[in-house]
Formats: structure tokens, sequence, C-alpha cells
């Protein structure tokens, strides 16, 4: 029975590297995968996936307004698909979130995503909130605060290095405006700020 997984963490675990490896797991096996982006996240150029260690993968790009379960069905009717992977899972939609499961529950193809589980106010995102509601198993992927101990936060940053409290939930950006804190010390750098 195929499954909808969410593997979340904080920014800098390697998801995406996970992620990539996964897909090429599968594809070194013969098998055809499909990978699923968010069409406003051209960090690394629109419809590719790539990882902070230099892995990459052309992908396809969903938006809003994208029916993620009928284009694999369309794809999968034309050759079979192994598996479908989500990077940045936490920019879906909850409809998205659906139609996830419903490739998994209809289609019989396992869905691995991956993605944030909070924002930088300590926020679930919408999709991450679904997803931990109705993801058949959660996988919490691991990084480390400056202190050493596990990371569950994010804060973001502005370009004069002062830390954002407030703004739109989605704000695309890497190294240069995200940093990874454990609890104590993002509730400390936001109540500094």
């Amino acid at each position: 029975m195929a499954k909808l997984y969410f593997n979340y963490a904080a920014m800098n675990a390697g998801k995406s590297t996970m992620l990539l490896q996964a897909s090429y797991n599968y594809q070194e096996r013969g098998m055809r995968t499909l990978i699923f982006t968010a069409a406003f996240d051209n960090r690394a150029g629109i419809g590719k996936v790539a990882s902070r260690i230099g892995l990459s993968s052309d992908a396809l790009v969903f938006d809003d307004a994208t029916d993620i379960f009928q284009e694999v069905e369309r794809l999968h009717a034309q050759e079979p698909v192994a598996c479908v992977f989500i990077d940045e899972a936490n920019f879906l939609s909850e409809h998205h979130v659906w139609q996830l499961a419903r490739i998994a529950d209809r289609l019989g193809i396992p869905v691995m995503a991956y993605g944030l589980r909070t924002d930088f106010q300590g926020k679930l995102f919408p999709a991450s909130r679904e997803l931990l509601a109705i993801a058949d198993e959660l996988r919490e992927i691991r990084t480390i605060c400056h202190c050493g101990r596990k990371a569950t936060m994010v804060a973001r940053f502005d370009s004069q290095g002062k830390i954002v409290k407030e703004g739109a939930q989605i704000d695309v950006g890497g190294n240069e405006k995200y940093v990874s804190f454990c609890r104590r010390h993002w509730v400390e750098a936001i109540e500094g700020a």
C-alpha cells in the first residue's frame, strides 16, 4: 500500500539532498520518478531542485492552480511512475496536500513530501499543518543550532542583518536570509530584535 510521507525540518537540514538521493535510488533501478517544486521558487532556476552540496535535478512545477493529482495520473498513464517527490512542500496549498493523498490512495504511488514545518514566526505553514494531520508517516530531519542542540525554528533576517518579526509568510531565500535555531535561541533572537 502506497503512503504519503512528510519529511520535515528547519532550514539547512538537507531536505533537498535527501529528496534528490532518494529519487536517484529509484532511477538507478530503472524506476521513473516525478519531482515537483513551487513555480515561484527560482533559486536554482525555474523547474529545478538543487541542494547546497551541489546536487540538482529538473522538476515539474506547481502553482495554486495546478492539479497535481491529474498531472501525475496523466503522466503515470503514459509511463508508470514509481514515486512522486515534492520539494518545498510547505509551499503547497491545502488542496494540494489532499491531491497528494489521492495519488497514494487511488494511484498506489508513494509520495515523499519534504518541507519546513514552521515559518520565521514559529507558525505552521498551512500545507505543513495539513501534512502533519493526514500524512501516513512523519519523519523529522534534524539539523543543529549554533549551540549544538536540535534546531526546530527558523529566523528571517533583512538585508541589513536585522531580524524580521512580521511580514509575508513566504519569502523565498536561503542562507542569506534564514538561520535555524533551537527554540531557546530563536526566542532570544526574536526578543532581542
